[in-house]
Order: structure tokens, then C-alpha cells, then sequence
């Protein structure tokens, strides 16, 4: 009898700065991408803002942090703040 399991796709990683840290267990955190324009063979940067969970309340204003893809959290907060001690307590 032969098992077949799912593939299960990898989690999205990106590295950014917070810019705000006001509301409970939430941070907004920004992260700048550079591109080349296909055309015009231009780097170009993007700028895009994440809702992420942050569960301790440990980030603040300038920190340059890592987030990690997660199930929804709620409407807009599908990240978490990636921290190797507590993803190490997950795994166990």
C-alpha cells in the first residue's frame, strides 16, 4: 500500500523595518523590494506594508525584523514575527 502525501508549499520569508507598533499584538512592518524594469533595464524599488502578529509586544519603531507566512490571523494579518526560539518550541 503506497501513501501518497501532499506537497506543502514553502512559507513566504521577507525581511523589513517596522514603522508602527501602536495597536495590541500588532506591528505594520515595511518591505522594500528591488527590481529590474524589463524595458528600461532600471532598478527600481517597491514598497509594501504587512500587518503582522507579534504576540509578546517586543518590536518597536526602526527594528529591522523578519516575518514569517502563517494561517489568517484575522482580515489582514497573515504574518508573524519570525523568532528561531518560539518556531523552535512549535517543532517539539
Amino acid at each position: 500500500m503506497i501513501i501518497f502525501q501532499e506537497p506543502v508549499m514553502p512559507k513566504k520569508v521577507f525581511k523589513g523595518r517596522v514603522i508602527k507598533n501602536q495597536n495590541d499584538k500588532t506591528i505594520i512592518v515595511d518591505v522594500e523590494t528591488i527590481y529590474m524594469h524589463k524595458k528600461y533595464k532600471k532598478y527600481l524599488r517597491k514598497n509594501k506594508k504587512y500587518a503582522v502578529h507579534d504576540e509578546s509586544n517586543k518590536s518597536n519603531v526602526g527594528d529591522i525584523v523578519q516575518i514569517v507566512e502563517s494561517r489568517p490571523i484575522s482580515k489582514t494579518k497573515k504574518f508573524i514575527l519570525f523568532d528561531e526560539k518560539e518556531l523552535k518550541k512549535a517543532k517539539k
